[in-house]
């Protein structure tokens, strides 16, 4: 079990500085951006593991009553004027999350991104940039020169690929949810309320 204890801790390190470095105004904007955003549509998009973590925020936004919903469900409504895109990827170079974020920005969308790297493609893109913390599965740029992460005294995480961005991103935007339900006024009842009853 040491490999599991190993990574638990490094998962909870990572988690904690995470939250130590984040911009408290870049947060704030987010929130006040949802909360305007009550008689608007919200669109959630992000591949592989962070469109897991997006699907279980956009879930926690519905139970709060948001008029929400993830991209590429057969469901999803036209994107108008003034709605919001949150847009996740840890890299801010996923392909997919950066055509979704160009189209919603020619609509006049606004578009919100959390990534590691407010600097990338995707970052240039939105108009608000939450900045999580984390490796990920590839960098962007490019960090995989082996040789100079170890002569400045890093070394590779012991979890694969993209997950600390995706630990450290779920984590926040649960504890997001709970600022929103306390400014909302919404308790843990209201938002059961509007919880799955087919299941």
């Amino acid at each position: 079990m040491k490999w599991l204890k190993a990574a638990a801790e490094e998962i909870i390190t990572g988690i904690k500085s995470c939250f130590e470095e984040l911009n408290m105004n870049e947060v704030e904007q987010l929130i006040q951006l949802l909360l305007d955003a009550k008689d608007k549509k919200i669109f959630i998009v992000g591949m592989g593991r962070s469109g897991f973590v997006a699907r279980a925020f956009a879930l926690r936004l519905m139970n709060l009553g948001f008029n929400v919903y993830f991209l590429g469900e057969t469901i999803t409504p036209a994107a108008e004027k003034g709605d919001i895109l949150i847009a996740i990827s840890g890299t801010g170079a996923t392909k997919m999350v950066l055509t979704a974020s160009t189209a919603a920005k020619e609509i006049g969308a606004t578009v919100i991104a959390l990534t590691s790297f407010s600097e990338s493609p995707l970052g240039q893109t939105a108009d608000l940039i939450v900045t999580i913390k984390g490796r990920t599965k590839t960098g962007w740029p490019k960090e995989e020169d082996y040789l100079a992460r170890q002569i400045i005294g890093e070394r590779e995480p012991l979890t694969p690929l993209g997950s600390v961005f995706e630990n450290n991103c779920m984590v926040f935007l649960d504890s997001l949810v709970v600022e929103l339900m306390h400014r909302m006024g919404r308790t843990e009842a209201d938002l059961k309320r509007r919880h799955a009853t087919i299941e």
